[in-house]
């Protein structure tokens, strides 16, 4: 390209400036220099823009959730845990089933199924309620907070399993343990395994000095609590307690390594 296709001269003799010869006024004084811009050589336009995909997004939003983020999942298998520990105190107290008839007792025998409604059963015999009702509202408050806690982290099939092999198990262990044939009823064992499974987390960050953000001083005063139960409710099973504890720990860690980082 030679250098007089690089400007023009004004025709303004007042002017007489090199403009650009793309433009259709100079740019100094005014002047009309052409009715139009001549078109740019092909080779001299820019690459034309590679067409942008799409970003993805999320669907629908349905009610309370905010955009970007979903909203959390309600806690129903924590609810199921607590609604059939209701409908057991309505059946027991209402005299359609006798409590004494879905408690654990040792030998177990062919009332095996005894250890799966134990630990909804807290109110098992007339003249024996007194302190019952706080052995009901500490058990189910630790299963509400934690239950709760746990099925936001990793879902309801964790709480149900946990809450079986605590409360179930514990139990059948402590059935087989028993010795002076008293009854086994509530589920601080299946509480205690929530407690536990959920606490892991933050006392392997402690243990390696970093940050955590769980109470782990409310959780240990509630842990004491319901361990203390079977010192004023002979039927609180400190065998059951005791297990709920160990397999809290055990699936606490096993959730642990399942969850990265």
């Amino acid at each position: 390209m030679s250098r007089a296709d690089l400007f023009v001269v004004c025709k303004n003799p007042e002017c007489g400036a090199e403009v650009s010869p793309y433009v259709t006024e100079c740019p100094y004084c005014g002047r009309r220099m052409q009715k139009r811009a001549p078109k740019l050589d092909k080779r001299l336009q820019p690459a034309r823009r590679t067409r942008r995909m799409p970003s993805p997004s999320l669907g629908r939003l349905r009610p309370g959730e905010i955009p970007g983020i979903r909203a959390d999942s309600g806690p129903y298998a924590t609810g199921l845990l607590i609604v059939a520990t209701c409908v057991m105190w309505l059946i027991t107290r209402g005299g359609y089933v006798n409590a004494s008839q879905v408690v654990a007792t040792q030998p177990l025998g062919s009332r095996w199924w005894t250890v799966f409604t134990a630990p909804f059963t807290y109110f098992f015999a007339a003249g024996h309620i007194a302190g019952a009702g706080v052995f009901q509202f500490a058990t189910l408050f630790a299963i509400a907070i934690f239950g709760w806690l746990l099925e936001r982290r990793h879902g309801p099939l964790a709480v149900l399993v946990l809450f079986a092999v605590g409360a179930v198990g514990g139990t059948y262990v402590a059935a087989l343990a028993q010795i002076n044939g008293d009854p086994i009823a509530g589920g601080n064992g299946g509480a205690l395994a929530l407690l536990c499974a959920w606490a892991v987390p933050d006392l392997l960050a402690r243990r390696a000095r970093r940050e955590y953000g769980g109470d782990l001083l409310g959780t240990g005063v509630i842990a004491v609590v319901l361990l203390a139960m079977p010192l004023v409710r002979h039927e609180a099973s400190a065998v059951a307690g005791g297990f709920g504890v160990l397999s809290g720990y055990v699936g606490g860690l096993a959730l642990v390594r399942r969850v990265p980082g």
